[in-house]
């Protein structure tokens, strides 16, 4: 049997990044560790359920999301390199205490709508250079997708797994049923090409025309424009989503609809759609928001929200062709 290579060895390994880098990663992986017990536990341990109050974004909290990140808070703000965080669950940025090093935004647990149901969920962060010689403010936050120095996932499912870049590629780890992070895919590949699309086709009527016509083709499968048969899937977790793409391709969409014209999407930029779009560019896929390259937006606020298309290549390219 292989032995597989375990995280701490895999960044020591890797010769590119910070080592200051590395112990935030390593940080990050210890608490993702103890998340997923504590999500494995939720009903034995009377975590399920609404936990009666609304986050910054008017949304229902689950006891969990505040459990999972008042431990992600607690983790980073110890770490030595961290200067400040940021998270959705959070109405603004708390710093250290420190300057320079690192800052993180995380998002504790995506797909929380998923937790009573038993249905994966996840937690995504993001990892962004401080600025030297002083205590980070909000602004410092808010910067162009490009600049993050590492993004990662780790995914609560029927295996717990860490995705992770740091200065090229991506890896994936498994963990181990004594706690360990074990290298299990060294190089993920998103495919160019993808028979498969997720979003929410309850909201198709919202859609603006470019988004229904493009699923309005994959619908007509062979014979329709596009020649071929499409399969849909939506988990309504954008970390059970995007993994499904990162081990066999497809594409995924979280679109502006009119619902509520004002917001531009529902997914956060900080928390969700950078440190996806990292991850999935630097795996061969691209990421939009329909007409820029997410990496490439300029965030304005903490909590910004964007329409999302990821995934395999090609079929961005034609829900952005139009």
């Amino acid at each position: 049997m292989t032995t597989l290579i375990d995280l701490p060895g895999y960044l020591a390994a890797e010769q590119t990044s910070d080592t200051e880098v590395k112990a935030v990663i390593g940080v990050i992986a210890e608490a993702c560790v103890q998340i997923s017990r504590v999500v494995a536990s939720g009903a034995i341990l009377g975590n399920l359920g609404a936990a009666g109050q609304k986050n910054v974004q008017d949304e229902e909290q689950k006891k969990l999301d505040i459990i999972t990140n008042d431990m992600l808070r607690e983790a980073l703000k110890a770490c030595q390199p961290v200067a400040g965080l940021a998270s959705e669950e959070l109405d603004e940025i708390e710093t250290t205490g420190r300057s320079g090093g690192f800052l993180v935004t995380f998002d504790p647990l995506d797909g929380s709508s998923n937790i009573d149901v038993n249905v994966s969920v996840g937690t995504i962060f993001s990892v962004l250079p401080a600025p030297a010689g002083r205590e980070p403010t909000e602004a410092d936050f808010l910067l162009p997708g490009r600049r993050q120095v590492a993004a990662g996932y780790a995914v609560y499912g029927p295996q717990t797994m860490l995705v992770l870049t740091l200065s090229k590629g991506v890896a994936a780890f498994t963990l181990s049923a004594d706690g360990a992070w074990l290298l299990t895919h060294e190089a993920l590949a998103v495919p160019a090409d993808t028979s498969e699309f997720a979003i929410n086709m309850s909201n198709q009527r919202h859609w603006a025309e470019p988004v229904r016509r493009y699923i309005d083709g994959c619908l007509k499968g062979k014979d329709g424009p596009r020649g071929k048969n499409f399969n849909m899937r939506w988990v309504a977790s954008m970390v059970a989503d995007v993994h499904r793409i990162m081990m066999r391709g497809g594409i995924f969409m979280y679109p502006w609809d009119a619902r509520e014209p004002d917001k531009p999407g529902k997914l956060r930029l900080l928390y969700e759609a950078n440190p996806m779009s990292l991850i999935v560019e630097r795996a061969g896929g691209k990421a939009t928001d329909g007409q820029t390259a997410i990496l490439d937006l300029q965030p304005t606020k903490l909590h910004q929200r964007v329409p999302v298309v990821l995934g395999s290549a090609n079929e961005v390219d034609q829900v952005v062709a139009g």
